[in-house]
């Protein structure tokens, strides 16, 4: 599980003591990436993916780029590594037989009406997609630093609200891979929420950059009616789920934020029941969270669906489908 700390939101000594080590990182991660050799996917591959550690809204972007690549006739599936699952070969995720604890929160959201490989190797997922002899585009769900297999196209994907943090690499700052080199490995960039910290004037001018916002679905809210909400999430960035709560109209009374991909317990779910029980208030999570809870407390907990908009949706999408057309000719 993964905790965003605190000094990772703006330079200070916390992080300077760790530069050392984050030296290390990006000499460990150079030297992994010049003895890399790429493979090229027999079908093409759109990469989504970020810079940091935590999220910033990429698995909602995957969702997005399939359903309306699906709604135009094109046949795509969604690569993903699985992360907190304990599959160890490549996984087709079928709700009715996997859990969270085997195909990983991400998956498992995503292939409700979806059709989702898990694949802690890329290479092996990418060969088992296109063996199917089904799909006709490879969406990989993260993976942007990964050296091993040749993206046709690739999405970075910021937080507005919280950008590059301090600039730094793990483990003085949030970033994976720094933010001028990550930017030339990328073709278009999603700015999700407000751009609170500038990335858009950080982008080389010519790169499409696209703004994209979460949108509640009000029929949970309306359903409440007014009454008290206790709400809490375990993914990287909770409080943009507690803000975008607060602004569909819920009465949040309370917000406890856990570990992304934090594994609840019984002694959790436990204590979030009595707390809502004391304060009188409903228990709303996330899908994400959602999907990791025993089936039993699925029925008592209830989870906000959120979609995302994407401005300039269709000239995205048309990028994609020709490099799509252009793969398949």
């Amino acid at each position: 599980m993964i905790t965003t700390p605190d000094f990772w939101t703006t330079r200070g000594p916390v992080g300077a003591l760790l530069l050392p080590a984050a030296c290390l990182w990006a000499g460990a991660t150079m030297i992994r990436n010049l003895l890399a050799q790429e493979t090229h996917a027999a079908l093409p591959v759109i990469c989504v993916g970020n810079f940091s550690v935590g999220g910033t809204g990429k698995t909602p972007v995957s969702a997005l780029l399939y359903d309306q690549l699906t709604a135009r006739g094109h046949k795509p599936a969604i690569l993903i590594r699985g992360y907190g699952g304990s599959a160890r070969q490549p996984l087709w995720v079928d709700h009715s037989l996997h859990d969270a604890k085997e195909a990983g929160d991400e998956a498992l959201m995503l292939a409700e009406s979806r059709d989702v490989l898990v694949a802690r190797d890329r290479i092996a997922g990418a060969v088992t997609i296109a063996a199917t002899g089904k799909y006709d585009v490879i969406l990989m769900d993260d993976g942007l630093q990964h050296p091993y297999i040749a993206k046709d196209f690739s999405i970075g994907v910021f937080d507005g609200n919280v950008g590059i943090g301090n600039g730094w690499l793990l483990p003085a700052g949030p970033l994976r891979v720094g933010f001028k080199s990550g930017v030339k490995t990328i073709d278009a960039a999603i700015i999700n929420g407000a751009d609170d910290t500038n990335i858009a004037a950080r982008l080389p001018p010519a790169m499409p950059r696209y703004h994209g916002h979460l949108t509640a679905d009000q029929s949970l809210i309306d359903g409440l009616n007014g009454d008290p909400v206790l709400a809490f999430a375990g993914i990287g960035r909770p409080n943009r789920f507690f803000t975008t709560l607060r602004n569909a109209g819920a009465n949040l009374v309370h917000q406890l934020a856990f570990a992304d991909h934090h594994p609840y317990s019984e002694v959790d779910l436990a204590r979030l029941q009595e707390d809502a029980a004391r304060m009188g208030a409903a228990l709303v999570t996330t899908k994400k969270d959602w999907v990791r809870l025993p089936g039993e407390w699925r029925e008592r907990i209830s989870f906000l669906p959120v979609t995302l908009n994407l401005d300039h949706e269709d000239e995205l999408l048309d990028k994609i489908v020709a490099i799509i057309v252009e793969k398949g000719a």
